[in-house]
């Protein structure tokens, strides 16, 4: 049975919600009472999609990108104007099959690589069909 993958495209409705942004950093340790809080207002599609026509987002389904924080319902953004290069992480339709993972290229081979040890590495070959989809940008995550 092959497993479903749902592309979303980016929503550019001129109702967007700009939310809050306040400039002055979050410390991790003891805060300063004695600072001002400056507010501006940010909107998440400016901040995350810079070439709109070439940017969809794909809802992570599998655990062999944990160790790159890449989880089971995760949003990707992902960017096809952006070049796949060495160490990227990509997402890639292999043999009829979407996936994401890390890319290795040099002289020798191209590989698809996951962050999980449990699972194996992809060796890109002649008789394989591969097509990389775009890059990865942004990672959205519930915590």
């Amino acid at each position: 049975m092959k497993k479903t993958f749902s592309l979303y495209a980016p929503n550019f409705q001129e109702n967007n919600l700009p939310l809050p942004l306040f400039l002055e950093k979050v410390v991790a340790g003891f805060p300063s009472p004695a600072n001002d809080f400056i507010e501006q207002k940010l909107d998440l599609n400016e901040l995350i999609i810079k070439h709109p026509a070439s940017t969809f987002f794909v809802k992570v389904e599998g655990n062999s990108m944990v160790n790159a924080n890449i989880q089971t319902g995760d949003i990707l953004v992902v960017d096809r104007s952006i070049s796949a290069s060495n160490g990227k992480i990509i997402v890639a339709i292999i043999n009829g099959e979407f996936t994401v993972k890390r890319l290795f290229i040099n002289e020798k081979t191209m590989q698809l690589l996951p962050e999980n040890d449990n699972y194996p590495v992809i060796e890109i070959t002649d008789q394989d069909e591969f097509q990389v989809w775009g890059v990865v940008t942004y990672v959205i995550h519930k915590t």
